[in-house]
């Protein structure tokens, strides 16, 4: 069965893009021992446009519906308890794009 692709494309605005990306960098680990996580990237765009891209990989569909229906909605603020003011997003937009690998290759060790 092959794995799956989901990139999160993101629309983010020049004055957001170091809001973004620290919030990444601090819930580095947040991912990374969900059953059937395999690959995470943030890609940040270089020319032409203002799209990051997040980059995972899934053993599954189903793994990666249970990582968005577990751990990240709850780190993603499922409910409104604590009372404090969620930040306001850094990305303006949100587009998910979803992919089965077919083809892959590594470096010649």
């Amino acid at each position: 069965m092959p794995s799956v692709v989901k990139i999160n494309v993101l629309t983010v605005p020049a004055e957001q893009r170091a809001v973004l990306e620290q919030r990444f960098a601090s819930r580095a680990g947040a991912v990374e021992g969900s059953d059937g996580f395999e690959w995470f990237e943030l890609l940040r765009p270089v020319e032409g446009t203002d799209q990051y891209l997040v980059y995972t990989r899934w053993r599954s569909e189903e793994d990666f519906q249970n990582w968005m229906n577990g751990s990240m909605k709850a780190a993603h603020g499922g409910g409104g308890e604590g009372g404090g003011e969620r930040p306001k997003p850094a990305a303006s937009g949100s587009t998910l794009w979803s992919f089965e690998v077919v083809q892959q290759a590594s470096p010649k060790g």
